[in-house]
């Protein structure tokens, strides 16, 4: 391990290339006091740096060098200290890598209807159908409910079908607009959508200025249907405080609904305090930018070039077009399991419109790397005591389809699957169905044990429907003993924990807990106690679902039933605890909120790592100190076991309590100790040294003199068949 004085020079430089890029986006403004406090955030030892000075905030002009020169910014790594010969891309990947950059949104950013940064008090309109249908559901990208009921419908639907109805939004304060983007009702069962519309501007809501084509108004052309988003950019930037959608025409069959988006920059108000107070920013110097592939392996680059000694670039397999699945190992001795250090992973991008977690992991690479240079006492210990493997983007083929598509004009769904259109976070074996079964016909532990359930031999044909890069996970799960995992989705603001899938085949939803029920939960609220908003019950709810009874956790079946899904199959197969963490409820925001949705998220990401060392751990040995592969660990009362890896050590993630602990391999005798699991963190060693059985030790002599054990079961036929024939022959 190098000290961090020789490193010094080295990060300065690529801190700064890296730093760079990112400096433009590294403000947000938030409007509502009942949503944010103003903090400046800093931590130790960053924190010792001084404060960047909060300059006003200076709205896009639409004229001269904009958003179109800075988008790319892809970071400028300090040149390596040795040449290095450059490897020939795969063709398909290297048309990944020179993929244009999506074209930018025009001047501005989003308001934040879609990310809930406005409220639903900025928002009103002149009528709705129903309160389910009112002005604050006229959100970007929101989702109706199953049922489309009276509280959460997928749209604003004005009460009648005239052209007098209009939806508002009031920013709060002046605001230079430059766009407007709309989209049809979210509906299973409707067809609803505007197809033209006026827009007006206002200072005090109630004197208008329609905005002018020439002379007359102009008309900006709608949506042709319900899903896929519109951007009608306004001829002219105007400065105003409120501005008005006002539909001129909509589908024939249906009724006046529309989801939108406002692009504005608010204008500098030095002095009002209340936005002053609301401002957010981050003293972390990092690259605050979407990247595309190529940008995000350059990404890569740069933080092994910092920290050389505790990072490793791999790679798990390739996607169905055949680009690499990039992982990231973070540890003090790179490339190599330590024995009684416990593996951790983070995986994001299953889907690949989800772009926030991949976006988030990269962000952590960086912050771990710096840190960890700093000499963080916290980042140096969780480096040094495990072993971290980050998945920035699982589904990359998916990714360039939303990333061509661009923030705000992907949709909900575009990139969501993989190349051959299959949804990965679904893709897995299903095992829960093989456990049940077994358990109904009563020959479990017989039959079917309650871990590592074998793959099905269907699933594991060439014929199966199963992505490349679900098989991928899969051989790289069985590769390395995690203990621990996160796979980052977006959309939603929760944490759910397994299992997946309703036991009930007639439900939809049902609680359905593991026999690790109360350790799931806690590994979901540390994650979500931590996170900025998640478990704030004064958050406007993302869609339909309130997960604040749960504080911001939620089992998955509860939720909505998924089949073969990555939690269950991790749990069922490895072992592996594996969690589905959401991190927010706009799938792609925009560059300008990453700053602040690091912050959100950052502590959470650091305090779910280190729930790793919560438990017992240890090695279970033979009586010469050799470690026993696959020997099983039971605990009392908790029908799940884990096994030990090849050097015999194992993990067993327990809440604090005193806990009846058994290990036993084939051929050894049986142990049983008691272990104690308390507050701290850090977990508690519980050793086991096995000795070998009787039979066992018969084999082995057996073994080494060339001859086999005698099977007593196979003699006794023998013996009775000798007996009978000494009795004839002394009776004869």
């Amino acid at each position: 391990m190098a000290g961090p004085g020789a490193a010094s020079p080295a990060l300065v430089l690529a801190l700064l290339a890296v730093a760079t890029a990112g400096v433009g986006a590294q403000r947000a403004t938030v409007e509502d006091p009942d949503y944010y406090v103003q903090e400046l955030w800093s931590r130790e030892p960053h924190d010792q740096r001084p404060e960047p000075e909060l300059e006003p905030f200076s709205p896009l002009l639409p004229e001269g060098p904009g958003e179109e020169e800075r988008e790319p910014r892809p970071p400028q790594p300090r040149p390596p200290t040795r040449a290095t010969k450059p490897k020939k891309a795969p063709k398909r990947e290297k048309l990944y890598a020179e993929s244009p950059p999506p074209p930018p949104p025009p001047g501005c950013p989003p308001l934040g209807l879609e990310t809930l940064k406005i409220t639903d008090f900025q928002l009103h309109a002149s009528t709705a159908k129903r309160y389910g249908l009112g002005a604050h559901r006229g959100r970007l990208n929101i989702q109706a409910g199953i049922n489309e009921n009276d509280f959460y419908d997928g749209a604003w639907c004005a009460g009648r079908n005239d052209l007098h109805q209009w939806i508002e939004v009031d920013a709060r304060r002046l605001t230079r607009f430059t766009g407007v983007i709309t989209q049809g009702r979210n509906s299973l069962w409707l067809s609803d959508w505007v197809t033209s519309y006026k827009v007006m501007v206002s200072n005090d809501s109630h004197t208008w200025v329609t905005v002018k084509n020439g002379s007359g108004d102009m008309i900006f052309e709608g949506n042709s249907e319900k899903e896929i988003p519109v951007l009608n950019e306004l001829p002219v930037p105007m400065v105003a405080r409120y501005i008005r959608i006002n539909p001129q025409s909509w589908f024939d069959n249906g009724s006046i609904c529309l989801r939108m988006e406002i692009l504005g920059c608010p204008l500098p108000d030095p002095n009002n305090y209340y936005h002053r107070r609301n401002e957010m920013t981050t003293t972390d110097d990092l690259d605050f930018k979407h990247h595309n592939y190529k940008e995000m392996r350059q990404l890569m680059k740069v933080v092994n070039e910092m920290c050389p000694n505790i990072t490793r670039i791999y790679n798990i397999g390739k996607s169905h077009q055949g680009v690499k699945l990039y992982a990231v190992e973070i540890s003090d001795h790179p490339g190599e399991h330590e024995v009684g250090e416990p593996e951790f992973h983070y995986i994001a991008g299953a889907h690949g419109n989800e772009v926030l977690g991949r976006e988030l992991l990269l962000l952590l690479l960086q912050f771990l790397c710096q840190e960890y240079l700093a000499q963080n006492a916290r980042i140096v210990r969780l480096v040094e005591e495990t072993r971290i493997h980050i998945v920035p983007s699982l589904n990359p083929d998916g990714y360039e389809k939303a990333y061509e598509g661009g923030s705000e004009l992907g949709g909900w769904s575009l990139g969501r699957w993989t190349h051959d259109g299959i949804d990965i976070n679904n893709n897995f074996p299903d095992l829960n169905t093989l456990l049940w079964e077994a358990e109904d016909r009563q020959n479990v532990p017989r039959k079917v044990p309650n871990h590592h359930i074998a793959i099905p031999e269907w699933f594991l044909s060439e014929n199966a429907t199963v992505a490349a890069e679900t098989r991928a996970v899969i051989a790289w799960m069985e590769k390395i003993p995690f203990v621990l995992g996160g796979n980052l989705q977006g959309g939603e603001l929760v944490v759910a924990y397994p299992y997946d899938m309703v036991r009930s085949a007639w439900k939809t939803q049902e609680h359905t807990p593991t026999p690790d029920d109360h350790v799931f939960r806690w590994l979901a609220y540390s994650y979500a106690s931590t996170h900025r908003l998640m478990t704030d019950a004064r958050r406007r709810v993302c869609h339909t679902e309130d997960f604040q009874k749960e504080e911001g956790t939620v089992n998955g079946a509860s939720w909505h039933t998924v089949a073969g899904s990555l939690n269950d199959f991790s749990y069922l197969h490895t072992n592996c605890f594996e969690l589905s963490i959401y991190v927010g409820c706009d799938k792609y925001p925009h560059e300008s909120e990453l700053p602040e949705e690091w912050e959100n998220n950052r502590e959470s990401l650091i305090v779910f790592m280190e729930q790793v060392h919560r438990g017992i751990k240890g090695l279970v040995r033979d009586l010469h100190g050799k470690g026993i592969p696959n020997a099983i660990i039971s605990v009392e009362g908790v029908n799940h076991d884990v096994r030990t890896a090849s050097d015999g050590d194992y993990w067993r993630l327990l809440n604090p309590g005193e806990y009846v602990v058994t290990a036993k391999a084939e051929g050894f005798t049986t142990s049983t100790k008691n272990c104690m699991v308390g507050y701290d963190m850090g977990a508690t060693r519980c050793d086991f040294t096995l000795s070998k059985t009787n039979l066992a030790r018969i084999r082995e002599i057996m073994e080494k003199f060339g001859k086999q054990p005698v099977s007593l079961p196979a003699r006794r036929p023998r013996l009775r068949g000798r007996k009978r024939r000494q009795r004839r022959w002394q009776h004869g």
